[in-house]
Formats: C-alpha cells, sequence, structure tokens
C-alpha cells in the first residue's frame, strides 16, 4: 500500500508541474545576429557579427519610428573562419541566435584569398540555425561602418538595402541582389561567372533636416570567374549588363544617351536571348533582346518610332561596351559562352581545350534589339 501511495503522489506532483519546455529561453534574453561580416587581415581572418534585440526590432517596426534602434556589432578573429567566429562567443553576454541571418558581407581582402569564399559560405551554411537564403554582398567599406548604418526615419536595420534590398531593385534595376545558394552554384558551373553587388556608403545623397545622412547604395559589382575574384566594375561599366538580366524590373534610359537627352525612357520586361555558330573553330555570338518602355520625362518632342530606334541604338552599345569591359579581365560578363555549354557541350569543351577563355572583340558578332514603346505616361505624343 505504501508503495502505491508513493506512486500516485509522483504522479500528482508531475501532473501540477509546468508545462513548458525544459530549455526554452526568453526572447529577450537572446542575441539575434542578423549579418555576418567576413575580412582578411595580416594571416587572419576577421569576422563581425550585426546583432538586434529583438524587443527592438519589434519596437522599431511597430510603434518607434524615428527613434535610434541601437544596433551591436561584435568581433572575432582567428586563422579560420570557424575559430574567428566562435571568438566572438567569448564576450558575448547573452546565447547567439544565428536563424536571422539575412546577409554576409565580404571585404575585397576576403574575397582575394580565391576559394576561401566558398569555403566560408559553406562552413556558415553547414550550420543547422543558418538558412539557405541569404543575401551576399561585397564592400570596400570599413566593415563597422556597414554594420552601423540606419534606414530612413530610423526605421529597424532590417529594413535597409543590406537586409532587403529588393524594394530598391523594383524601382531601380541595376545589379540584380545576389543569394548564397545562387552565388556558390554559379561558381560551380563550368562557365561560373558570378556578379556579386558592391555595397557602398553615400554621404551626399540625404540629410535630416540640415545634418547629413548616410545611406547604402549598390555602386557596382564585384566579378568572379572560375572559382575567383577577378575584378570590381562600377556601375557604369555594367550599364550593359542589365539588359541582359530577365528579372530586371525598371530601368531608366536617356535617349540619347548624351549630357543633353531629349526623352528619358523606363525599360521594362526584358527577353534577352544568346545564339551561336561555329566556324573555322571559333564560337561566334549573337544577342537578340526585345524590351518594353514608356516615356517618363518629354524634353523635347520626339516621334515614337525615333524614340525606340535611339533607344535600341543606345542599349546596344551599352551592352558592347560591357563585353568589352569584360574581355579586359577576361571575364564572360554577360554569359554568352553558356548557351554554348547548354546546347552543344562537347563543342564547347573541345573548344576550351584549344583555348580555356575562348571569346575576344569578334566573337560577339550582331546585338539586334527592339524596342516597344508602351506609352506615354498621361500625355500623348505630339509628334507621330
Amino acid at each position: 500500500m505504501r508503495r502505491k501511495g508513493i506512486i500516485v503522489l509522483i504522479y500528482i506532483v508531475l501532473l501540477l508541474m509546468p508545462t513548458a519546455c525544459w530549455n526554452s529561453k526568453d526572447l529577450q534574453s537572446m542575441a539575434y545576429a542578423t549579418a555576418i561580416g567576413l575580412d582578411y587581415v595580416d594571416g587572419k581572418f576577421i569576422t563581425y557579427i550585426q546583432v538586434l534585440n529583438f524587443s527592438n526590432i519589434a519596437k522599431g517596426e511597430m510603434s518607434s519610428e524615428g527613434k535610434n534602434v541601437p544596433t551591436w556589432i561584435g568581433r572575432g578573429e582567428g586563422v579560420t573562419v570557424t575559430e574567428s567566429l566562435n571568438s566572438i562567443y567569448s564576450t558575448a553576454q547573452l546565447r547567439i541566435f544565428w536563424g536571422h541571418v539575412k546577409a554576409i558581407v565580404m571585404s575585397e581582402r576576403f574575397m582575394k584569398q580565391g576559394a576561401r569564399v566558398a569555403e566560408a559560405y559553406d562552413m556558415i551554411n553547414r550550420y543547422r540555425e543558418i538558412r539557405y537564403n541569404i543575401l551576399l554582398f561585397g564592400t570596400k567599406e570599413p566593415m563597422r561602418n556597414v554594420f552601423s548604418q540606419k534606414s530612413n526615419l530610423y526605421m529597424s536595420p532590417i529594413e535597409s538595402i543590406l537586409e532587403n534590398p529588393l524594394e530598391q531593385y523594383s524601382q531601380r534595376s541595376y545589379i540584380l541582389p545576389m543569394y548564397g545558394y545562387k552565388f556558390i552554384a554559379k561558381l560551380n558551373e563550368p562557365t561560373g561567372i558570378a556578379i556579386l553587388p558592391s555595397l557602398s556608403i553615400n554621404s551626399s545623397a540625404w540629410t535630416e533636416d540640415q545634418k547629413k545622412r548616410t545611406m547604402f547604395w549598390i555602386d557596382g559589382a564585384y566579378i568572379f570567374c572560375d572559382n575567383k575574384f577577378c575584378g570590381w566594375f562600377s556601375n557604369e561599366k555594367l550599364a550593359g549588363y542589365r539588359w541582359m538580366e530577365k528579372k530586371l524590373e525598371r530601368s531608366l534610359i536617356n535617349v540619347p544617351n548624351s549630357p543633353h537627352p531629349d526623352v528619358a525612357l523606363v525599360m521594362i520586361k526584358p527577353k534577352p536571348s544568346v545564339q551561336y555558330t561555329i566556324r573555322n573553330g571559333k564560337a561566334h555570338f549573337t544577342i537578340k533582346l526585345s524590351i518594353q518602355a514608356y516615356v517618363d520625362e518629354m524634353i523635347y518632342n520626339r516621334s515614337r518610332k525615333d524614340i525606340e530606334e535611339q533607344a535600341a541604338q543606345d542599349i546596344e552599345k551599352q551592352i558592347r561596351a560591357t563585353y568589352e569591359n569584360g574581355l579586359g579581365i577576361h571575364a564572360d560578363v554577360l554569359g554568352l559562352t553558356e548557351s554554348l555549354y547548354r546546347k552543344n557541350p562537347k563543342m564547347w569543351q573541345k573548344l576550351q581545350e584549344s583555348n580555356k577563355f575562348i571569346l575576344d572583340h569578334d566573337s560577339l558578332e550582331r546585338i539586334d534589339v527592339a524596342v516597344k514603346l508602351q506609352h506615354s505616361g498621361k500625355y500623348k505624343l505630339r509628334v507621330k
């Protein structure tokens, strides 16, 4: 009887115990890493993490716009990326949660380490809390400056270009945001060319009343080819690259492309394609592009036909100029050779054996651009 009584007592105690998880953590007692920075100095890997408190993020998004949302930045170092990131734990006062990391920023010094870029991403992505859809950026800026930037109106830092670039891209499509898994996939392709957005800080465009405020902007891109760092191009040098991007949403062009244009057009819905022919053991390529447009500003009256033809000529020049810029660093920036590789891999392999970089000034034979003007806004074109 006594034994049964003890069992009943234990059962009652278990029923009365709280049902919460034993290892649960209060949200406010954890540090949430939202971005990771990778640098390389004097033979050591330097890592940074941007940390936000969950309660601060919630207030910043719901009820505290206009108030400064504090950002904490941790720094570590080591002979490996793993050792460097783990060294941050020694000074972190709270448990760091990695499930909200949205971006990885790499310095030029780090990117020039070549295969280390893929190794570092592999290490970070192996951790179970890290998500697959993490954005990748390169930068020339000091990492602390990058991670301390605020968004407009002192909104949460997760509302900036660093962690939410698609909002900006939908209004100004130039360099497509790059996710980590896509970047690694492109590097692993035999024709591997990857375009990584270059994150910079602009100090002249915005003010808060009369006080200057710094803001993020994408000032160009880093080019990776054959799984290594090849160089950096400004937006101007990559002007033709955007027309080959099927996901382009909205991009401006002046007609003509000069200091004194007649019309400003918004270009939308590009449909690019690449065709090839093999002659005398050499690949020749033709780009065909159809794209829609509408008038955003009319400075001097031009006919519909004139606008379409002039815009097509200017886009053709931009594409060819970007192609020529790529030749300077032995990079297929426009991705021409991918069409050959996909449709005729044996021929691609044969050409690669004789010359690893198969493009030259004559490889891009033709660029056929067709611009279709959809409308001219609320005003009609006065010249037909």
